[in-house]
């Protein structure tokens, strides 16, 4: 017999070809699907990855503008009797800045981050490190201008308007808190035209933002979700969380053409000399408050006899902000430029009436002019004691300086808080104390010292 083979015992297994090809056609296009998709995903312009926000992109395109600077400030070494001298110190601080001209290798940053530097170093988001020098500053706005020594191809930052900014717009700042390079914060505008008062003053017209701000923030940015340059990270609120304020750009950009041309700000008037009320005179005038700087004399040819403000009228705001008293009224004019257009709001005759006006810009000397006007003496140009003050070269007959008794050849030392060297240091004291009706003087006769006290006649 033939050898015929033996079936396995058990089931026998079923083996069902066609099914191969049903999977191939249903699994095959969904694996291409899957590969097109990513394939597209990866082939997808950056601007629709949904991760790269309107944040990103603004951080993306300003980064690279902003800087980190270190002050470096001399310390006086050990100096004791019997010691020997050691080297001096190097003390530093580190703020924040942003450069608004590449070309020209201009950085804005805030005045009290370079204050008494003995050098400034720059550095970049690259890596590149520069020394600055000092172009100018004004304490008064808090803003200085740095010029990067021997800088080559620089990114700058894309300046935007502070004019039309919006409660609620989101905002970014980026900065160095801390020393941590290029932090980067958001928030939203919490309120516009925001003032702070402290010892030195009253300041205005900040934007009051949530964006984290800490030290070293100071001088940086703060950007629209654009990417542009609107305002200049300047302060926090020590008692509070989440309030952080802003030099608006276009207040900034004010001062930064002063700054470029002069090195300074102007100091700026607008004609006219004042006293406070007291209640017998609000109550003649018709004021329920005796808040307000009562125009005692109007200078001719000044922005104030040109607006028709009179002698007797009461200014009772600048712009937005109230005008509280004499004090208060310098100080508000400390926060604006000659290019400044102002609204001046004022009481006359029971009414209420608006003037604008654009402050005049003063010089070394008209100020003094105005000193010799006001307070009746008339000082050399550089100092003449040997203390460092100044003398007085002419007194005039029937002033303040006449009648507190100062003479021909007394040396000025001090007029309030200001110590007086030079002309120009004579200058700053009157711009400061001009409308006060007391001033505290030191003066030198002869060997003499002496505390003196001018009564000047509002």
């Amino acid at each position: 017999m033939p050898n015929q083979s033996v079936p396995p015992s058990g089931p026998v297994p079923v083996f069902q070809p066609q099914r191969i090809p049903v999977l191939c056609h249903v699994l095959l296009p969904c694996l291409l699907a899957v590969l097109t998709l990513a394939t597209t995903a990866l082939a997808a312009p950056e601007s629709e990855n949904p991760r790269r926000t309107r944040v990103v992109r603004a951080v993306e395109a300003a980064a690279p503008a902003v800087v980190n600077i270190t002050a470096l400030r001399q310390q006086r070494g050990n100096t004791r009797p019997g010691i020997r001298p050691r080297s001096a110190k190097r003390g530093g601080s580190m703020g924040s800045g942003v450069i608004i001209d590449g070309q020209k290798a201009l950085v804005l940053t805030n005045a009290h981050v370079i204050d008494n530097a003995a050098e400034v170093l720059v550095r970049l988001l690259d890596g590149r490190e520069f020394q600055a020098e000092l172009v100018g500053s004004d304490p008064d706005f808090d803003l200085a201008v740095l010029k990067l020594q021997d800088a080559r191809n620089l990114p700058e930052i894309e300046m935007g308007t502070s004019s039309d900014l919006l409660i609620g717009e989101p905002v970014i700042a980026i900065g160095n808190p801390f020393g941590y390079a290029h932090t980067v914060t958001t928030g939203v505008v919490s309120a516009l035209n925001r003032s702070l008062t402290s010892r030195d003053g009253t300041f205005t017209d900040f934007i009051q933002t949530d964006t984290a701000i800490n030290p070293g923030n100071s001088g940086g940015p703060l950007l629209n979700s654009l990417g542009q340059l609107i305002g200049i990270n300047t302060a926090i609120l020590a008692e509070g969380q989440g309030i952080g304020f802003s030099i608006p750009i276009d207040k900034a950009r004010r001062v930064v053409d002063e700054l470029l041309v002069s090195g300074y700000v102007a100091p700026i008037w607008l004609g006219v000399f004042g006293s406070d009320l007291d209640p017998a005179t609000a109550s003649a005038l018709g004021l329920k408050s005796l808040e307000g700087l009562l125009v005692t004399d109007v200078i001719n040819g000044t922005p104030a006899a040109q607006a028709d403000i009179r002698p007797g009228d009461v200014i009772l705001r600048i712009n937005r902000n109230p005008v509280t008293d004499r004090r208060n009224y310098v100080d508000l004019l400390r926060n604006h430029t000659r290019n400044d257009s102002l609204r001046v709001l004022l009481h006359r005759q029971g009414r209420e009436i608006s003037v604008g006006l654009r402050p005049q810009a003063l010089n070394l000397e008209q100020t003094l002019r105005l000193t010799e006007h006001r307070w009746g003496m008339h000082i050399a140009p550089r100092p003449s004691g040997h203390n460092g003050g100044t003398r007085i070269e002419r007194v005039l007959p029937d002033t303040p300086a006449a009648r507190l008794g100062l003479q021909q050849g007394d040396i000025l030392l001090r007029v309030g808080n200001v110590r007086v060297r030079e002309a120009a240091d004579l200058a700053t004291a009157f711009l400061y104390y001009r409308l006060q009706h007391t001033l505290l003087m030191r003066v030198q006769r002869g060997n003499g010292l002496y505390y003196v006290k001018m009564n000047v006649t509002p």
